[in-house]
């Protein structure tokens, strides 16, 4: 695979920063002189909105959840008799198998009788 001539320049990289272009790579070195924002978790006093908002945000999770639980359980119900119908034609299908076999084991004896019974009158003075 040729690599584009931007990810030459790098030779010492590897990895997919490599083949990104210059301006979609993640930075080589830190900024030394650049400051740092540190994130801290915001401490909220609970309020009666708070806990009303997690009341609201928990049922609709929960309703969430379970209207997926109820679509999983609706697919492994049509899942489940997909199964059994394919069991049933299989059973069907062995069933018409051995009838076919059962049929033409008769066919060829009546044939060897036939044929038989033609030779005997053929070879009868």
């Amino acid at each position: 695979m040729a690599r584009p001539e931007w990810a030459i320049s790098n030779s010492l990289s590897s990895g997919p920063d490599v083949y990104a272009p210059p301006d979609r790579r993640a930075p080589e070195e830190p900024n030394h002189g650049a400051r740092v924002a540190v994130l801290r978790p915001q401490t909220a006093e609970r309020s009666p909105s708070n806990d009303q908002s997690t009341a609201n945000l928990d049922a609709f999770v929960g309703r969430i959840a379970g209207m997926s639980m109820d679509e999983i359980d609706n697919v492994i119900r049509d899942l489940e008799s997909m199964r059994e119908m394919l069991r049933n034609e299989g059973e069907r299908i062995s069933r018409e198998i051995a009838g076919y076999a059962s049929l033409s084991q008769a066919s060829r004896t009546a044939m060897e009788v036939i044929s038989d019974s033609l030779k005997a009158w053929k070879d009868s003075p």
